[in-house]
């Protein structure tokens, strides 16, 4: 089979849900005539309008994957919308309501779709329980933002998380998301092309640094966007983890960052041969799955394409689009191609 483990959807019934009980967890679904929604959050935080693919109708999720050789996709909803700056209570709420919704479609389409929870990270306890609900009704991981309100991911008290996803063996996806328009990246796509592959590599580096890999050493996480800059820059972090004033900087880490790089998973999404080779030099083919990112500007609209023009064999094509994904996934409960 062709695994997609990296692609994004929205159902309607989240929408209509919103239309009806938003104000009562604080989110509303602001529309236009021309246009999908966009969310408004009450903490004063607006998200650009639901892009076409995100919202579109199964049959046309099913179309395309059919057109590009993908038998299995496995969807997340969209980071952006993750609303930890809600209280509480309706963080909690909405988080609950992202999954519920998403569960529901991938149950109703269960013979593409596969789903990845989101928790609510600004409370730990919080992303336990629904860790553990979203596991109880059918996800096959969980994906995470990169940084919360602002705030890098390894810097967050999560460590009770942290050691349940560990006990567990939930893959752990980390994503990027902008929680606060940027100035600097406002124009010319710097934001897709810049900041959210930062985004991932400031919220890993601070992984590792803060010592969370040390802790829980048996934690499963993937790297959305073929790790962000995190490849490319790993001399560099080795090097400042021995050059830097490890007391004054917090880095508690045990070993060099390019120890805890060479366990994680990286997905495809590179956009050019030369840079996918030089991932999968980097990091080993057995620590690939195919991304497509689907519903998003930068996606990988063929992904067996990219695999075929960066020269890899047939043998390492089925170890990217099937078998790591199986291992990753122990939950991905599925048949061998032509069964």
């Amino acid at each position: 089979m062709v695994i997609d483990v990296h692609a994004h959807y929205v159902p309607q019934r989240l929408i209509a849900e919103i239309d009806q009980h938003g104000a009562s967890f604080g989110v509303a679904a602001i529309k236009t005539a021309d246009s999908p929604p966009a969310l408004q959050f009450d903490y004063g935080f607006k998200v650009r309008p639901f892009f076409p693919k995100l919202v579109e109708q199964v049959d046309e999720r099913r179309g395309w994957l059919a057109s590009r050789g993908i038998d299995r996709q496995v969807v997340a909803t969209w980071p952006d919308i993750y609303g930890y700056g809600l209280n509480r209570k309706n963080c909690a709420t909405w988080h609950r309501l992202l999954n519920e919704t998403l569960a529901a479609w991938c149950a109703d389409n269960s013979e593409h779709f596969s789903w990845l929870a989101s928790v609510p990270m600004p409370n730990t306890d919080d992303a336990v329980a629904e860790l553990e609900w979203s596991l109880a009704h059918g996800a096959v991981g969980i994906m995470v933002a990169a940084n919360v309100e602002n705030v890098n991911l390894g810097e967050v008290e999560l460590d009770p998380f942290w050691q349940q996803a560990e006990r567990l063996k939930v893959p752990i996806v980390i994503h990027p998301v902008m929680v606060a328009p940027s100035a600097r990246v406002a124009k010319f796509a710097l934001a897709q092309i810049v900041y959210y592959t930062a985004d991932t590599t400031m919220g890993v580096g601070s992984l590792m640094f803060s010592g969370v890999f040390d802790r829980f050493p048996g934690l499963s996480v993937i790297l959305s966007h073929g790790g962000g800059c995190l490849p490319y820059l790993i001399g560099r972090f080795d090097l400042m983890h021995h050059r830097m004033d490890r007391a004054a900087q917090r880095d508690v880490a045990r070993d060099n960052p390019s120890i805890y790089a060479a366990r994680m998973a990286y997905d495809t999404i590179c956009h050019a041969p030369h840079v996918l080779k030089f991932l999968a030099a980097s990091v080993g083919v057995e620590h690939l799955v195919l991304g497509t990112d689907y519903s998003f500007p930068p996606a990988d609209l063929d992904p067996l394409k990219s695999l075929k023009e960066a020269g890899f064999t047939a043998g390492e094509i089925e170890a990217v689009t099937d078998r790591n994904a199986r291992r990753l996934f122990p939950r991905l409960r599925l048949p061998r191609a032509g069964v």
